[in-house]
């Protein structure tokens, strides 16, 4: 059973970071519009979050994403071991899907990526979209709305692709995969630990404001 979760987990990540820096790649050999490119990106990424979340949330939970894995052992849904074991399977699976990206493309697999993304205001994109992305995935498993995780998280990072700083990275895993591409995609790896930092971060206010929003007072209010 753990088996088939790894894997999982594994897969998603990686098909999800193939396509975000695949289309990101193909985007930019597309149109040389910025937000041609944006769109392009984000259209693709949306679709495969759906499928995805769809399709293999009955295996693992399809989280794809260590924060969400970490929220779900902060909440003791998942022992250390298992949540261990899905960080890795999750930065695995990115780094594969960023390499196979690469090739689909003619860049060498791994391609370091040279785009600095630095600032207190992408930082913020950053806490705005992780803590946007665990409000709603909480609210909607309290709410018992489970068949509709994979069109709220899409139509989510969807949004966020366009209305955050930062482009809605929201995801450790994806950060580290995405070091890997030097595309339009991509992340410097001296930019990396301060996403993940601003991700961390979103991750804990958005599980607050989830608590805050559904703890009924002493009143019954």
């Amino acid at each position: 059973m753990l088996r088939r979760k790894l894997a999982s987990e594994f897969l998603g990540t990686a098909t999800l970071i193939a396509t975000v820096v695949g289309s990101g790649a193909m985007a930019t050999s597309l149109s040389s519009d910025i937000g041609i490119q944006l769109l392009i990106n984000t259209i693709a990424t949306v679709f495969v979050l759906y499928i995805l979340i769809t399709l293999l949330g009955p295996i693992s939970g399809a989280h794809f994403n260590p924060i969400v894995t970490g929220v779900d052992f902060f909440t003791k849904k998942i022992k250390a071991a298992e949540f261990s074991l899905y960080v890795i399977a999750q930065l695995a699976g990115a780094t594969i899907g960023a390499m196979v990206a690469n090739l689909m493309f003619d860049f060498s697999a791994i391609y370091i990526s040279q785009k600095e993304r630095v600032g207190a205001n992408l930082l913020l994109g950053e806490v705005v979209a992780t803590a946007g992305l665990i409000l709603i995935i909480h609210l909607a498993l309290k709410q018992k709305e489970d068949k509709k995780i994979a069109r709220l998280v899409a139509a989510w990072i969807g949004a966020a692709y366009f209305f955050t700083s930062s482009t809605s990275f929201a995801n450790p895993a994806a950060v580290f995969g995405r070091i890997f591409s030097d595309t339009f995609s991509g992340i410097a790896p001296k930019s990396a630990p301060l996403f993940v930092l601003a991700e961390i971060v979103g991750g804990v206010l958005g599980y607050l404001g989830f608590i805050a929003l559904t703890t009924k007072s002493k009143s019954g209010k």
